[in-house]
């Protein structure tokens, strides 16, 4: 299953994710009259919405397990006595921490927004910015850590503000490289609300850099992704890093 067939089991009220088309679906778009289907979707119950893809507690288990014993061999092949009092229980630890760092492999986004979505004329930018975002290098599994900003211009709907956050936290615990990062938080709240355009600007710092490798302890990146009129609008861009950085321009 992609990243976003939670999103199409949500707004679709299907219990499958869609056999062939884009990993992002577009296929949504608001009728004139009526509910949407979005809170038609709404309306179905929780266990529906959990079979898009909800882990069982023993495949949790399991997965304990299995990591566990890789931890046991990386600590033999360092040297280290996996007997001893302090690393006794660590693979256990390490493995519990582990699946909690990737835990966004197993969340709902479905679940996630709930029926937090709102028939609301709100005609201008929507910023939440300074979202505390940690999450895991792909490439040496260690952490990357700072502060994602959002911000969108509805088309009819908002999104609860809360959700925003959850959304990143879904694809911030997984294994991930900064640029992705950004640009599926982006488009999936593209693919939830159909607003009038989506950006989200991410900063953090890489432990790939600063414990490792060439070791700069202040070096902050920053990744931009842009839908809709930020991609197309001047003005519209420069509204939102004005409000994003009020001082900065005052």
């Amino acid at each position: 299953m992609t990243d976003l067939d939670g999103v199409w089991c949500f707004l679709s009220g299907s219990n499958a994710p869609p056999s062939h088309g884009p990993p992002y679906p577009t296929m949504y778009h608001p009728p004139q009259r009526g509910p949407s289907p979005t809170k038609r979707s709404l309306q179905r119950s929780v266990t529906e919405k959990s079979l898009c893809h909800e882990p069982s507690a023993q495949s949790q288990k399991a997965k304990e397990a299995k990591l566990a014993v890789g931890v046991r061999m990386i600590l033999e092949s360092l040297g280290e006595d996996v007997e001893r009092e302090g690393l006794l229980q660590t693979p256990e630890r390490y493995a519990r921490a582990m699946l909690f760092f990737t835990k966004g492999y197993s969340d709902n986004i479905g679940e996630k927004i709930n029926d937090a979505v709102f028939d609301v004329a709100h005609n201008d930018i929507v910023i939440v910015r300074d979202i505390d975002l940690f999450s895991m290098c792909e490439h040496h599994l260690v952490p990357f850590m700072g502060k994602i900003h959002i911000g969108y211009l509805p088309n009819g709907r908002v999104l609860g503000l809360s959700k925003l956050a959850r959304i990143a936290e879904v694809f911030a615990r997984r294994l991930q490289i900064q640029e992705r990062l950004t640009q599926e938080v982006a488009r999936a709240i593209d693919d939830i609300l159909h607003p009038q355009g989506v950006i989200v600007i991410a900063e953090a710092t890489h432990m790939c850099m600063v414990m490792r490798g060439i070791q700069k302890t202040g070096a902050v990146t920053t990744t931009v992704h842009s839908t809709g009129v930020f991609m197309t609008d001047q003005r519209m861009e420069d509204r939102f890093h004005t409000l994003l950085n009020p001082r900065r321009f005052s």
